[in-house]
């Protein structure tokens, strides 16, 4: 738990920054689309047509906006590194919390068959007596019918 705790204390700034880059990223490439939009509009050859500097002007202006993609990629791809690495953290310190509940839930269902054996062993003990209390009553009452029946005859 700590280490979640400690991870996100560490990454939340990193990932608030990353996030910061890539919108100043796309931003970035937004305006070289815009650019490349406007070099594609230039026709500065005879009768209105293109010349070779206007196309070559065009492709750099897409090599550009090629390479800020490519940026906009790897930060991408480091955000779903971060957020991997902390979804990992995340899954560990579950799985962990899930292994104490486990052995904590071990514990108690040995505590409930001790308490279980307990009362049957308690159980046991008063059937014994339940049943030394009939054999008594019995033969009270069976020497009291004796004597009765000795009186009687007597």
């Amino acid at each position: 738990m700590k280490k979640l705790l400690l991870l996100c204390c560490l990454l939340f700034p990193l990932i608030s920054s990353a996030q910061e880059k890539l919108q100043k990223l796309v931003k970035e490439r937004q305006e070289l689309h815009q650019q490349w939009k406007s070099s594609e509009a230039q026709k500065s050859g005879i009768f209105g047509n293109r010349t070779k500097k206007d196309m070559v002007e065009t492709n750099e202006w897409m090599e550009r906006i090629v390479l800020k993609d490519n940026q906009i990629m790897d930060e991408l791809e480091m955000l779903k590194n971060i957020e991997t690495t902390e979804i990992k953290y995340e899954k560990d310190d579950y799985k962990f919390i899930a292994q104490k509940q486990e052995q904590d839930i071990g514990k108690l269902k040995r505590a409930l068959a001790d308490k279980d054996i307990a009362i049957d062993a308690i159980a046991a003990s008063k059937r014994t007596y339940e049943w030394s209390t009939l054999i008594f009553f019995l033969s009270t009452l069976g020497l009291g019918y004796m004597v009765y029946r000795s009186r009687q005859s007597a």
